[in-house]
């Protein structure tokens, strides 16, 4: 009896292992996904933040602040692009008076960094981030 009753369930755990595989695989990927969203808008966010600490100095340049957030951003993976930094007041934030936000935005789109070489949920997503501090100039 015992036996006849194994014999009988001899293919149910590969009909179970097909049906749960497929959902498994899918809340894998979904869980890859959304770790490497939050790493990378993390990365952006300390880049901005770092990428502004050097706009608001005295003397800084564009290539100054694209030096900071690149090197903040070495080994991630992360590619920004060009930064502009901009300044609350309308004017250049290169001349900026003294107290004036400047602002530092970050984006790139999320297909560019994802781990998996098609991302499944965040096809559309970009990830941005953005750091305003008071400029540290003196006013002539």
């Amino acid at each position: 009896m015992v036996l006849r009753r194994i014999r009988k369930r001899k293919g149910t755990s590969a009909v179970e292992m097909a049906c749960v595989a497929p959902v498994f695989v899918v809340l894998l990927m979904g869980i890859i996904e959304s770790s490497r969203l939050g790493m990378v808008s993390q990365l952006l966010t300390t880049a901005a933040r770092e990428g502004c600490r050097a706009a608001v100095l005295p003397g800084s340049t564009p290539d100054s602040v694209q030096a900071r957030i690149d090197e903040t951003l070495a080994g991630s993976g992360i590619p920004v692009g060009t930064v502009t930094p901009t300044c609350d007041s309308g004017g250049p934030w290169t001349s900026a008076p003294k107290g004036a936000g400047i602002t530092v935005s970050l984006s790139v789109p999320y297909s560019k960094v994802s781990w998996l070489s098609i991302p499944y949920f965040l096809k559309t997503a970009t990830v941005s981030a953005s750091a305003t501090f008071s400029s540290e100039r003196e006013t002539p």
